[in-house]
């Protein structure tokens, strides 16, 4: 896989940044769709609302932060996969809205990318059976 890069969406575009794709759930503000550049937009690929709002960009609860959107991005392999087919030929950027350029989920993103694909393949959901009533004989 080539390069994925993590940028803020407001810092200005560059040739170097290869394809732009944005991974935030929702538009950043005072931004038009121009300016941004982006050759994508995968809201869906971006944290769900409640545990974005329960993250709050606090750096204490970064690694648990990881640890829950990991678990939330091992659901969503064809979205993954628009970026590492895009990353086979170019670099591919990250964008996001955050202040914080370390504790954001792009970078998150990023490092889930990088696992071996071992560590990236979906969660088995383990359904019990229905219970089988047994009738005794009397």
């Amino acid at each position: 896989m080539g390069k994925i890069l993590v940028k803020r969406v407001y810092e200005p575009a560059t040739k170097a940044d290869g394809y732009r794709v944005l991974v935030d759930r929702l538009w950043p503000r005072g931004l038009s769709k121009e300016d941004a550049h982006i050759d994508l937009w995968l809201r869906e690929l971006g944290p769900s609302t409640a545990l974005r709002k329960w993250f709050n960009h606090d750096p204490a609860r970064w690694v648990e932060f990881q640890r829950r959107y990991h678990a939330e991005l091992k659901e969503k392999t064809a979205l993954l996969a628009t970026i590492t087919e895009q990353a086979k030929t170019r670099p591919v950027t990250l964008l996001y809205s955050a202040k914080d350029e370390q504790h954001n989920q792009a970078v998150a993103l990023r490092s889930f990318l990088l696992k071996p694909s071992a560590a990236r393949k979906p969660i088995k959901r383990v359904t019990k059976p229905a219970p089988i009533a047994i009738r005794r004989k009397s």
